[in-house]
């Protein structure tokens, strides 16, 4: 990722202490009914979470500045609450961005455990013909463990650097190490992409494939895409995109440590090794540690390729809020996909709502309750745009070509074809039409594959991409469409003002929307009617 986390430690926020809980129920695997892909459902009240705390835990949401995408709840083992908000639905991947790591740690685990390498292995030794004619002293010392624990001892994340290469390992062993490697934390996410070159070349397949038949298939976890390096190599700091219910067994999986039906997949001594405490993150901007630590979720210490959180749980998370956190003390996994600019905040709801709700032993049914957040689950939905379905306006410029003025993404002209319920946007460019369906007001899927879309921090092009769109008329002379790409966080807002003959279109992307406290848009095209 081009997006350096120390971003997310300026915008941490402040967070109620919650509850301790130790539950009676003895830890126990996940029932059979999981293998056949879902994992089994119970009410909140027979697994001693009240109903009426996970409501205000929705209402809360609601009143955030967080755009929440999904939400899955597991206690003992069951499901007790889930939700996605329309557009994003249950049976679609999401790009889970940094949270991708634990994946990439759990790969070097099943490594590990089969002998296929050891965390005090030399990185050096993988990549022999990838070296740099001086080999440093610090290079000379960088075991895994290095790249596990983020403490290469880089000055910034390699990651924009090395991306801009072909040979991304050639590139990141060629990096001046200032500091001792384990000597200090550095997020760094090229450090991750190593871990996956380094499972690559002990294991010969890449990490998704070889985590196939080891995590991926025990699970029921099926249809997840990961990004590749150039030299077809998965990212491993990032691009990996699973369903909200794939991140849910995850979490159980690690609750489980590492047992799944019965069977031990992946030994316990790891889950224990890669979840624990290994080094830990500087205080931002000087702050006291020790006070910081008292609000903060990203000082509680670094494990392999996981986060330590408060109220001694640990979580993979990803940025603009994917989470998926394990609360061993209350047998609990929260799984959530998020938009955000606050993932302090976001994870404060979790804090202040959702712990204190688990209680030690069953709760008496709650009928009531539990229909009501049946309801408020069922109803979750994102806000579609603002205004009227039609304008006296809609039936002038419906099928009008507007040539745009020359413009920095080689933008030639577009159009709105408006129908029904229903209208097309179109762009044109030299190398052809980039088409979108919106419905008005209602939601209306589609592909996109206009250059550009969806915004992004990623490497690489995402596209085609999955989108749901949706537009009104703000008033007679503007249209407004929201864009859903509802296999990643992210959305744009595209405003079309019309002045005569005239248009003028403005692409406002979800991140600069809510990144930024007077967002400009990201794009301007200006046109004529042809």
């Amino acid at each position: 990722m081009s997006l350096h986390r120390r971003l997310f430690l300026q915008q941490l926020g402040l967070g109620a202490a919650g509850l301790g809980l130790v539950s009676s129920w003895p830890l126990r695997s996940v029932a059979d009914e999981a293998a056949g892909g879902q994992l089994p459902r119970s009410t909140p009240e027979e697994q001693g979470v009240s109903s009426a705390s996970i409501l205000a835990f929705l209402e809360a949401i609601a009143k955030s500045k967080h755009e929440f995408q999904s939400f899955m709840m597991v206690r003992h083992g069951h499901v007790i609450a889930e939700g996605w908000w329309s557009p994003y639905r249950a049976n679609a991947n999401h790009m889970l961005y940094s949270l991708s790591k634990s994946f990439t740690s759990t790969a070097v685990g099943f490594a590990v455990s089969e002998g296929k390498l050891k965390v005090s292995d030399l990185v050096t030794s993988f990549f022999p013909d990838d070296l740099p004619a001086t080999i440093s002293e610090n290079l000379a010392t960088l075991r895994v463990k290095h790249l596990l624990t983020m403490s290469v001892g880089h000055a910034t994340d390699s990651t924009p650097i090395i991306t801009k290469e072909q040979n991304w390992v050639r590139a990141f062993l060629a990096l001046p190490i200032v500091k001792p490697p384990g000597s200090a934390f550095l997020y760094n996410s090229g450090a991750t992409y190593m871990l996956s070159a380094v499972v690559q070349k002990v294991s010969g397949q890449k990490v998704i494939d070889y985590l196939q038949s080891r995590l991926f298939e025990p699970l029921g976890i099926e249809g997840m895409t990961w990004e590749t390096c150039p030299r077809g190599i998965n990212t491993g700091g990032w691009g990996l995109s699973v369903q909200t219910e794939s991140l849910a067994k995850f979490g159980q999986f690690y609750l489980q440590k590492g047992v799944w039906n019965e069977r031990q997949l992946l030994p316990a001594a790891w889950i224990e090794e890669a979840t624990t405490f290994k080094i830990q993150q500087p205080a931002p901007h000087d702050e006291d540690l020790e006070k910081a630590k008292l609000t903060s979720d990203w000082l509680q210490g670094y494990c392999y390729q996981f986060w330590r959180c408060r109220h001694n749980a640990f979580r993979g998370d990803g940025a603009f809020g994917q989470f998926d956190i394990v609360m061993p003390d209350q047998e609990a996994v929260v799984a959530i996909t998020c938009e955000t600019s606050n993932m302090q905040t976001e994870l404060n709801l979790v804090w202040d709502f959702l712990l204190p709700a688990m209680t030690d032993n069953p709760l008496p049914a709650d009928g009531l309750a539990q229909e009501r957040l049946r309801q408020k689950l069922a109803a979750l939905a994102l806000p579609l745009p603002d205004g009227r379905a039609d304008s006296p306006l809609a039936a002038k410029i419906s099928g009008k070509t507007f040539k745009t003025e020359t413009n920095p993404g080689g933008t030639q002209s577009v159009s709105l074809q408006f129908q029904g319920n229903a209208c097309v946007f179109t762009l044109n460019d030299a190398r052809g039409a980039y088409p979108v369906q919106c419905g008005l007001g209602k939601w209306v899927d589609g592909v996109c594959n206009m250059p550009g879309i969806p915004p992004k921090i990623t490497v690489g092009d995402l596209r085609p991409c999955k989108v749901a769109a949706g537009g009104a008329w703000r008033d007679e002379n503007t249209f407004e469409m929201i864009w859903h790409f509802y296999e990643t966080p992210h959305s744009d807002i595209v405003t079309c003002h019309f002045d005569g003959d005239k248009i003028k279109v403005e692409f406002l992307s979800s991140i600069t929307q809510k990144s930024a406290a007077q967002p400009e848009p990201n794009i301007v095209l200006q046109g004529v009617a042809a």
